[in-house]
């Protein structure tokens, strides 16, 4: 290998470690990259951008951005691991092990049963058009409890639409985003209820931590009501121009539907007037218990 391509292999195994570096860093102080922008004064982008691995750094921004993880930049650069090597080790093996070890894990970890960790916090899960964001902020009125729509903090975090972020990042930096706003809400709120993208049932890890930490409740409705509801909210994307959509909208029910049957109960909204569904929704929350913490 040449003196040059050494160099430059170098220089992208630094910019990768850095990268994991401020990532794990931003993570364990749970701060949001929008709060870290402003703390440091570095923007949402340059910051996505050093947690990607992509392109260079000024020193002095990297300074800026070392200062507001109250880190020294010499941790940020350092060649040897700067973190505890049982700890890195052990969420090493975490990391790559599957969802049902990680739930076992969190599990032994926590000193809360499984229903006491879910108790106050519900998800509505299912594909866009089901219902899920005007059953949630109706059911959060009802039961004056927040309402959150996990792509809106996604939204807040990234300091852009949703649209942007997959244009800018791809599927994959899109369910990074969502796995870090899913871990911020459950952090931040006791009681809640929540509504989530659709696909967020394919991410299995991201999955296992909704299980874990929300009693889930999948909306659905008929094909036909999909494509309805949505071209009602004025997309027309998932019909115009594409004569296969119902036959593809079909596919993917089929595809995710043992994925939210997980769920602890459903909701089928297909025919019934929006009050209906929230009677459902209500009824379902007060039979299962939801609200209630386990012994008391």
């Amino acid at each position: 290998m040449s003196d040059t391509s050494h160099t430059a292999n170098q220089a992208q195994d630094l910019i990768q470690r850095l990268a994991a570096r401020v990532r794990e860093a931003r993570k364990a102080r749970g701060l949001p990259r929008r709060v870290l922008s402003e703390i440091s004064g570095v923007s949402p982008r340059y910051l996505a951008q050093l947690e990607a691995g992509e392109g260079n750094i000024s020193v002095i921004l990297l300074q800026r951005v070392a200062v507001a993880l109250d880190l020294k930049i010499e941790t940020l650069l350092s060649e040897t691991v700067p973190f505890d090597r049982d700890v890195e080790r052990v969420a090493r093996l975490f990391s790559k092990a599957n969802p049902d070890v990680q739930q076992q894990v969190r599990a032994l970890l926590s000193k809360q049963s499984p229903t006491a960790m879910r108790s106050g916090r519900i998800c509505l899960i299912g594909l866009r058009g089901a219902g899920k964001s005007t059953l949630g902020r109706l059911a959060g009125v009802a039961l004056d409890l927040p309402f959150v729509e996990l792509n809106k903090e996604i939204e807040l975090a990234s300091d852009m639409p949703v649209a942007e972020v997959m244009a800018l990042y791809g599927q994959e930096g899109y369910r990074e985003l969502e796995a870090e706003a899913l871990e911020r809400v459950s952090a931040t709120h006791d009681k809640m209820i929540l509504a989530v993208a659709g696909g967020i049932v394919a991410e299995q890890a991201t999955y296992a931590t909704l299980l874990q930490r929300f009693h889930t409740i999948w909306v659905y409705t008929s094909p036909s009501e999909y494509m309805q509801r949505v071209r009602a909210q004025g997309d027309v994307r998932p019909m115009e121009g594409n004569p296969a959509a119902m036959t593809q909208l079909k596919n993917l029910l089929d595809t995710r539907t043992p994925l939210y049957e997980r769920a602890d109960a459903q909701i089928n909204t297909s025919n019934r007037p929006v009050n209906a569904s929230l009677k459902d929704l209500l009824k379902i929350i007060e039979k299962r218990h939801f609200l209630e913490t386990p012994g008391k």
